[in-house]
């Protein structure tokens, strides 16, 4: 497959990149990535996925777009409030690069239909809010052996890590079970806009270097990154014996 010169100007930066170029653009122009949740992590991730020339991007989320969403989710305007989250994020998404096939999942994901999703991409993006989902998702990727990234805001924090099954520590590796239901989260403790918006470019990262196999991804690695102390660490951590998601 050959590259048109819109595509050659497009890319440029991509194809003169050391450790990608022209091979590299084409392996994710082959690239099939599901975003599950196109919130404030979903927005830049996915925005940064089509502007980089994911073949195919799939678009989970049930919801429509508040005017609440409008300060750290910036795949949407304010003439979008009212609208289905996945019609109005392919119609941006289009408006950036209408080369980028775009799969619309206009309902939630739960466990009756996950895996039959999932299933059908080669990397998967956690872009959801809430630990049941993250857990579902996680418990998921891992029974059928599906690549994910995971990230976590809440305030002025966020968090990342990279799960490969079967080659690295799992979501529930770390974090074992979900947190009783009266821990505060973003309702409660609120979000810096910026901050989802530097995970879900972080998350990004990770799918596209998957797909190229080059990099050193964040496994068995948790990047933790603090805005208010401006801080970054990365913690080690392992596979549990015990897990119940992968352990078997």
């Amino acid at each position: 497959m050959g590259f048109t010169e819109d595509e050659k100007l497009r890319y440029k930066q991509h194809l003169v990149l050391e450790n990608f170029g022209t091979k590299g653009q084409k392996k994710i122009s082959r690239a099939k990535i599901l975003v599950i949740g196109a919130g404030g992590l979903g927005s830049p991730a996915l925005l940064y996925l089509a502007a980089a020339g994911i073949g195919t991007l799939g678009i989970a989320d049930p919801d429509s777009v508040d005017i609440s969403n409008l300060q750290r989710q910036v795949l949407y305007t304010t003439a979008d409030i009212g609208e289905k989250k996945v019609i109005a994020a392919k119609r941006r998404i289009h408006d950036l690069n209408p080369d980028i096939n775009i799969i619309c999942h206009e309902f939630a994901i739960g466990y009756e239909n996950i895996t039959h999703i999932i299933e059908r991409y080669d990397f998967i993006i956690d872009g959801t809010d809430n630990f049941s989902s993250k857990f579902l998702i996680n418990d998921a990727c891992v029974s059928i052996g599906k690549p994910f990234v995971h990230a976590g805001v809440v305030a002025y924090e966020g968090q990342a890590m990279t799960i490969v099954p079967g080659q690295s520590a799992c979501y529930r590796c770390v974090f074992r079970n979900p947190p009783p239901s009266e821990l505060k989260g973003s309702e409660q403790l609120g979000i810096l806009g910026p901050i989802p918006g530097i995970l879900g470019a972080i998350q990004a990262t990770e799918a596209i270097k998957f797909m190229l196999g080059k990099g050193r991804l964040l496994l068995n690695h948790l990047l933790i990154y603090n805005a208010f102390d401006m801080t970054t660490r990365t913690v080690r951590v392992k596979q549990r014996k015990d897990c119940p998601a992968c352990s078997g």
